[in-house]
């Protein structure tokens, strides 16, 4: 994080990014000493409401994070900013959203946590729209126009007001990753059975294990009858997360059941002394870890790989398999997962795959949903193919899988079993 007497001092010239988080009221006019060079500006976490007029004096500007402000409406002078692409406004007061607001260049729309009841239909004039990030409003409604944004690959419109899901989502050719639990036309998910439900007097918490979008991982020690179990803490960061609801991410992770290559869940945590949302989880063997890292703000949608990681057939074929099971046992269970990625996916030098975070799944009715699920493994299987070397004839057989995957039209991709079946196959050549 930078400061303020950085900035006056010059210190920070010829930056390509700047963070500033230290209550600031008012745009600080000396950022545009940066206008040359700066790229990605982070000024999340003030008290601001408006931004400047002249924000274009920063030409090279591309990123612009303005997460928990004071913003009331989107300020309309980004849509001036010639290079802007990636515009996050996250947990503002945020209710009206103007055409004018909207750079001809967006690819990706942060506007989670705010108050916006509709959305402009010019919208969909963005055409290099890839990620809309939606989650946590009151829209009531999608504008139709969005459908002309065929380059969308993924949406969270979690937690609004939606009476139906827009049929237009099923003609977008790109689309994989829909989180939208929590709006009124959503399936209602079933209660937690008895014996799942843990509470927390029985917990002895231990060291923190790691931090993510939507809460904290500890260690901990469960108290069963005369036995203890080594056990993992999720405990929820707050109401909201990015993706939707902790009440809707814990009633997937529970109603997923059991099976190998998913990290599922022990119970919900119930008695917590400040009314936390918290989830007993299994303790994670030692010897995992994340097949990929997050999108960057790059690469936007896909994942990042570390440089030259090749795998072996084998290794690719097993951790492919393992998903295709646990997503076909998701669907039999009518749960979209709604964020089947790589960095969700842990993998040990055995290949032994898990499939985690529920944080984006949705219980469905509408079969199709399970299409668009398959177009993420489709992008999971190209980035694995790549990176894969073993037998050219296997290899090309897999490169077939992933086209049948990726077509455009959602009715003729493959459902998960079939997939499975078909990995199994080639698994025994």
């Amino acid at each position: 994080m930078h400061t303020l007497s950085q900035l006056r001092s010059g210190l920070l010239a010829g930056v390509s990014r700047l963070d500033l988080s230290c209550g600031l009221a008012e745009f600080p006019q000396e950022i545009y000493q940066l206008a040359d060079s700066l790229e990605i500006l982070n000024l999340s976490g003030n008290s601001l409401s408006s931004l400047p007029d002249d924000l274009p004096r920063l030409h090279q500007l591309k990123v612009i994070f303005c997460s928990d402000n004071q913003f009331q409406h989107l300020p309309e002078v980004l849509g001036r900013c010639p290079q802007l692409s990636m515009v996050g406004f996250k947990a503002n007061q945020i209710s009206s959203v103007s055409a004018a607001a909207l750079p001809k260049t967006l690819r990706w729309l942060i506007l989670t946590d705010n108050q916006l009841s509709q959305l402009p239909a010019e919208l969909g004039q963005c055409l290099f729209l890839q990620k809309l990030m939606l989650a946590g409003n009151q829209l009531q409604s999608l504008p139709a126009e969005l459908a002309a944004c065929q380059d969308l690959e993924l949406i969270r419109i979690a937690a609004n007001q939606l009476k139906v899901l827009p049929d237009w989502l099923f003609t977008l050719p790109k689309l994989a990753w829909l989180a939208f639990a929590g709006n009124p036309f959503c399936k209602a998910p079933p209660p937690p059975l008895s014996s799942q439900l843990v509470h927390w007097q029985d917990l002895q918490i231990a060291e923190q294990l790691g931090e993510g979008a939507s809460g904290l991982i500890y260690k901990a020690s469960w108290q069963i009858e005369e036995a203890t179990q080594d056990v993992a803490l999720k405990l929820f960061k707050g109401a909201l997360t990015s993706d939707g609801l902790p009440q809707c991410e814990m009633a997937a992770c529970l109603a997923a059941g059991e099976h190998p290559a998913l990290i599922g869940a022990i119970g919900e945590v119930k008695h917590h002394p400040e009314q936390t949302p918290a989830l007993l989880m299994p303790l994670i063997a030692s010897g995992f870890s994340n097949l990929a890292g997050p999108p960057s703000l790059e690469s936007c949608t896909r994942d990042i790989y570390q440089q030259d990681q090749p795998f072996s057939l084998d290794i690719t074929l097993r951790i492919l398999s393992s998903i295709a099971a646990a997503a076909a046992h998701l669907h039999a269970a009518q749960i979209l997962h709604g964020d089947l990625y790589a960095h969700n996916i842990l993998i040990n030098t055995k290949g032994e795959t898990l499939l985690g975070d529920f944080g984006a799944a949705s219980f469905y009715t509408d079969t199709r949903l399970q299409k668009i699920e398959v177009k993420a493994f489709a992008y999971l299987l190209e980035e694995l193919i790549s990176r894969t070397e073993g037998s050219p004839a296997l290899l090309n057989q897999l490169l077939h899988l992933q086209a049948r995957c990726s077509q455009s039209d959602l009715d003729s991709r493959p459902i998960f079993t079939e997939i499975f079946q078909e990995l199994s196959t080639l698994s025994n050549n």
